[in-house]
């Protein structure tokens, strides 16, 4: 047995850095362990060909909570963060597109080419989106109440939740309260009728779960993807300058310049349990840590049934967590390029590639690319959300050549014909091309390499259960006090000293700390009750 730690985090992806980094800096020894032989999760950049870097994972940063930027001073450990102007631009399959811009009023003059009646109401809905998202963002930075407490500060907090809403007003708080159990074509249906415009913001409702734009609860998805975004900067996305790993070096960065120890290619096989208490960690090569508590950054599925022995929780909690739903349907596609892809009658430059682009043409292209999926199928026409982050970032790829990250939907894990072997992931990587080249037909001419990660790629290689992005689905029966599970939503497992910090923890998916930074502060009171 090694040395005693009074702190052991399972996984370093930024979740598990920040706890660490946390911890650390209040004077814990504080020991992470990495079963990659890099930190960073899936928020990783890797040359896969030689002068080709790729985010392999996540493709952007959500909100950063300002909290943990300010606290670990991510900024003076490299962190630089580069917002896209535009937004996102979306092509039409038979030439032409729509472009969103950072500037609400820009976008809506752009609107007004399709519709003059969406123009002028796009500027009232950005501001709408704007107050719902700031409630969302003020119980993102805190653990979620527990409804069921009759503890005189629970009700505090939940009295507290209840005014914040309030001052919203009364008309914006019903507005509110009415959008987020909404899908995402009655959401639309209330304020546009550009068939463009509506796909284009539809298809942040649908992003990374499987449900169509016509399923319940997607447009709350929506609200999720917007907290922290500019106003008006809908589908806008921000990067690290150097990719997602430099994100990721920053936090490691933080992690140990505040003391903690970070061993990679330390695959952990179970957490120790003694006496109900959970007393340290046993590795795949049979080396053993001990410490005072254990933070695991793995998903809640995995945590529970694979690192923990079954006999230590009730038959009751385990039946709650092998029904959380994680259903992941995304793939990666990473093509190397030797130009820049030309859409057709797009506009001139290459101001309108810098953003997200979306094939997402419609809400009925979005929902039929869904229908494939419920059946088990590889979407015909899949929805695609693409970057090139080379052209704001010239480092990332050899001079006159570009790096291309797809994220594309839907791809079931479980394919209800055959399994993810070669023959299907090469299937995938045509389908992205051909897709792609019926908006940019140069596309399959300019890729010199494509690397191609299947949803059971993305799980092997990630962690990440069924290739699902957010450790569990974004829908409203999985998300605030009933994430991961009811009863056990702030960060505390039925294991005593055990702890929980990935997505698959409130306040969910997306590369925000803001799992790491609440579930820091729950160990830290809790340190603070036993001294």
């Amino acid at each position: 047995m090694n040395d005693a730690y009074d702190t052991i985090v399972i996984g370093g992806g930024h979740n598990g850095l920040t706890v660490a980094a946390y911890l650390a800096k209040a004077g814990q020894r504080v020991l992470v362990l990495e079963r990659r032989e890099h930190v960073g999760g899936a928020a990783v950049t890797e040359e896969i060909y030689p002068g080709f870097k790729f985010d392999t994972g996540a493709h952007r940063i959500g909100r950063l909570q300002p909290e943990v930027v300010r606290d670990l001073q991510l900024a003076k450990h490299g962190l630089e963060v580069l917002p896209s102007d535009p937004s996102v631009y979306a092509p039409l399959p038979d030439g032409g597109g729509l472009t969103l811009w950072r500037d609400p009023q820009k976008s809506a003059e752009e609107i007004g080419r399709f519709s003059k009646q969406d123009a002028s109401r796009y500027g009232d809905f950005a501001a709408l989106i704007d107050k719902a998202t700031g409630f969302l963002a003020s119980i993102y930075g805190e653990p979620p109440i527990d409804p069921v407490s009759t503890k005189t500060a629970d009700t505090m907090d939940g009295l507290r939740i209840a005014g914040r809403l309030r001052r919203l007003g009364k008309h914006d708080m019903m507005e509110v309260l009415r959008i987020l159990p909404m899908n995402m074509v009655e959401l639309m249906d209330d304020w546009f009728e550009t068939d463009i415009l509506r796909g284009t913001l539809g298809a942040a409702g649908i992003t990374g779960i499987r449900q169509g734009p016509y399923s319940t609860g997607t447009a709350f998805l929506f609200l999720h993807h917007h907290v922290g975004i500019t106003t008006g900067a809908l589908r806008g996305i921000l990067r690290p300058r150097g990719g997602m790993g430099s994100l990721s070096a920053a936090f490691e960065a933080a992690a140990t310049t505040n003391g903690a120890t970070i061993k990679t290619g330390s695959w952990v096989e179970r957490i120790d349990v003694e006496n109900g208490k959970a007393i340290g960690v046993t590795l795949v090569s049979g080396e053993k840590f001990a410490a005072r508590r254990i933070v695991s950054n793995s998903n809640p599925r995995h945590t529970y049934l694979d690192l923990l022995d079954p006999m230590n929780l009730q038959p009751a909690f385990l039946h709650r967590v092998r029904n959380i739903r994680m259903n992941g349907v995304c793939a990666r596609v990473n093509l190397a390029l030797d130009a820049l892809p030309e859409f057709k009658d797009a506009p001139a430059g290459d101001a309108h590639l810098r953003g997200a682009i979306s094939i997402s043409p419609s809400l009925n292209y979005l929902e039929k690319a869904y229908d494939n999926a419920k059946h088990g199928e590889l979407s015909e026409k899949p929805y695609i959300e693409a970057v090139i982050p080379s052209l704001s970032d010239p480092t990332l790829a050899p001079d006159g050549k570009h790096v291309m990250s797809i994220l594309v939907q839907y791809a079931p894990f479980d394919l209800k014909e055959g399994v993810w072997d070669d023959a299907n992931r090469a299937k995938l990587g045509d389908l992205t091309l051909e897709t792609l080249a019926e908006y940019a037909p140069n596309i399959e001419s300019i890729v010199e390499h494509a690397h191609v990660l299947t949803p059971l790629d993305i799980e092997g290689m990630f962690g990440l259960a069924e290739g699902n992005i957010y450790h569990g689905e974004m829908t409203l029966d999985q998300i605030y006090f009933m994430r991961p599970v009811p009863g056990w939503a702030q960060y505390r497992a039925p294991v005593e000293n055990l702890y929980l910090c990935s997505a698959g923890t409130h306040p969910g998916g997306g590369v925000t700390a803001a799992n790491g930074y609440n579930a820091a502060q729950v160990i830290l009171e809790d340190s603070k009750k036993k001294k």
